[in-house]
């Protein structure tokens, strides 16, 4: 059996929703040293 035949167009579909949504958190309340201009984790045009 594949590694990949267990997973579904529901757990696809899910996962993306999930990634999208801590994307977006992570952009409104972490530091702006984190997702900033210069930031280490995320590179983002949010303002200083």
């Amino acid at each position: 059996m594949s590694l990949f035949a267990g997973i579904t167009f529901y757990e696809v579909c899910m996962a993306l929703l999930m990634v999208g949504t801590a994307e977006r958190l992570l952009l409104a309340y972490a530091p702006v040293e984190m997702v900033g201009r210069n930031g280490w984790l995320i590179k983002g045009d949010i303002e200083e």
